[in-house]
């Protein structure tokens, strides 16, 4: 229990730094380590998605980083792409379905790194656009605003993350934050706290399942929340010092991790 606890803090230091959810991590050591099923595995990481988005989206209320119309236009296309997921385990194989996310994955880290230095914000009097916004950054010291662009993109995006979540048991975060801050315009602190928003909305509808077939275990469960409350509130004290160049660079280096995960499971 204790080392579910510890695991549970390091999936929610990542989840509430980078809108993850932490289940990238979460779901691979339960099942690989502790030798927990699969299903089961899914099941108690979507229970500590849940925590976390909670713990991020209630710090995060009163700074305007969540932005909550862009989050629930997406979370309709992500909705989609978890219902479709059962659909699309039946066309491809699981192995296929992994090498396909490591591909994706390896893509998006390594546009990550090339755009390390780039910052989506404008003046804070520009136009937000009907679905930007604004908040207050302290890099710059004041306040920041910015515009989505490319919303087809994000609304895409959005539906595959859906469908691997699904499919994978892995919160679509690790698709829809770099996609939402390399080609659409959304600083990554914005993007990381509006698809924390997101993964909660998507991993409560998945929880019910998962408890509705049993599958769920409790005393895991708890501890696995328990531990991510911790490195939720941990997370969240230092995130507001860390740079976006130092969150970028974690972001791509745990893309990088995943993708060579994927690759590895997809050969068991």
């Amino acid at each position: 229990m204790l080392v579910v606890v510890a695991a549970g803090a390091g999936a929610g230091v990542l989840g509430a730094l980078l809108g993850i959810g932490g289940g990238v991590l979460l779901v691979p050591f339960l099942n690989l380590v502790l030798h927990v099923p699969m299903a089961e595995a899914a099941a108690i990481s979507l229970a500590t998605v849940i925590a976390t988005s909670s713990a991020v989206t209630a710090s995060h209320a009163g700074e305007q980083l969540v932005n909550l119309r862009l989050g629930m236009l997406l979370e309709v296309a992500t909705a989609g792409g978890s219902l479709l997921g059962g659909v699309t385990a039946e066309m491809l194989a699981q192995s296929t379905l992994q090498r396909l996310f490591g591909a994706v994955t390896l893509i998006v880290a390594v546009l990550m790194v090339v755009r390390l230095n780039r910052r989506n914000v404008l003046p804070a009097g520009a136009d937000p656009g009907p679905l930007g916004g604004r908040y207050y950054e302290l890099e710059s010291g004041g306040l920041v605003a910015y515009r989505v662009r490319r919303l087809p993109l994000a609304l895409a995006a959005s539906f595959v993350a859906g469908n691997v979540s699904s499919l994978l048991g892995i919160g679509g975060g690790v698709i829809k934050v770099p996609v939402l801050n390399a080609w659409c315009g959304v600083p990554l602190r914005a993007a990381a706290a509006t698809s924390a928003f997101m993964i909660g909305v998507t991993a409560t509808a998945g929880a019910v399942i998962y408890l509705g077939r049993g599958q769920l275990n409790p005393p895991l469960s708890a501890a696995a929340v328990l531990g991510v409350q911790l490195g939720s509130r941990a997370a969240i004290r230092m995130g507001a010092r860390v740079s976006a160049k130092w969150l970028k660079t974690l972001m791509a280096g745990l893309l990088f991790a995943v993708a060579l995960l994927m690759f590895y499971r997809s050969r068991a």
